[in-house]
């Protein structure tokens, strides 16, 4: 993947496709490959031309281990986007990434034709503020988890009970997430140290773009209720909920997720 330099680091990108532009943001810890297994091929087969990045704390873009703010990875993305030169582009982001998508909507509209914002969230309720501030006891101890309870917290915390209701499913992304684990990062641990403790409904109000909202109606980490909300703060906000999908829904259900993104996108 070739890597691009904005903003004042690296960044680790790669581009598929022809035609219009879709940029696609990934939430917390995980690379930008993960779109590549389900929603980069039907974006391309549909005729987009797809950017998927690591975003600043995933290697091997910058790592940044002293720390970031949303707004620097909302800055990345601007640069990513006005340096492939195809703007506005679609912005498609996945939790925190939906967090970035939405601030880059609002913050720089001129870049941003359309918007989709899986498992989004203008705020944090009570219980994710309590489970991010538990991370961060974890990280500044150096506490690490069995991998065998560490893969089924994970399984329980971000898939659907239908998909784990499959033997054969449920044991697969059991021994992922096993086996895919162990000591966090420190460019990890700077995502997840940002500010968990914000509202941002009111300002969500003065975008103008259209944007479509996705609710996982299992999603533990964001529940679809935060994801509705967004839809309905902005003005002519659409909202989707995907059933028997937890908050890697657009890996449970992805026949499902690609059809919302490809409608919307039309």
């Amino acid at each position: 993947m070739p890597v691009a330099s904005v903003n004042g680091i690296s960044l680790n990108y790669q581009v598929k496709g022809a035609g219009p532009l879709v940029v696609m943001i990934m939430g917390t810890g995980s690379p930008g490959r993960v779109w590549e297994l389900h929603q980069v091929p039907a974006l391309v087969a549909a005729g987009f031309r797809v950017c998927t990045f690591d975003n600043r704390g995933i290697a091997p873009s910058s790592e940044c281990p002293d720390g970031m703010v949303i707004g620097d990875l909302v800055a990345d993305t601007a640069g990513l986007i006005t340096m492939l030169g195809s703007e506005p582009a679609a912005v498609i982001g996945q939790s925190m990434g939906s967090r970035v998508a939405q601030e880059l909507t609002l913050a720089h509209p001129g870049l941003v034709r359309k918007a989709v914002f899986l498992a989004g969230h203008a705020r944090f309720d009570q219980f994710q503020r309590t489970l991010s501030a538990g991370e961060h006891d974890l990280d500044a101890k150096g506490i690490a988890l069995p991998p065998r309870y560490e893969a089924a917290l994970t399984a329980v915390m971000n898939l659907s009970p239908a998909t784990m209701a499959d033997p054969d499913k449920a044991r697969d992304w059991l021994d992922l997430f096993e086996f895919s684990g162990g000591a966090v990062a420190p460019g990890v641990r700077a995502q997840r140290r940002m500010d968990r403790d914000f509202d941002r409904r009111d300002a969500y109000r003065r975008i103008s773009t259209p944007c479509l909202a996705v609710g996982f109606a299992d999603d533990r980490m964001v529940p679809p209720y935060l994801a509705r909300e967004v839809a309905e703060i902005i003005p002519g906000g659409v909202y989707r909920e995907i059933a028997d999908a937890g908050h890697y829904g657009y890996l449970e259900r992805p026949d499902e997720v690609n059809r919302a993104i490809l409608e919307f996108l039309a």
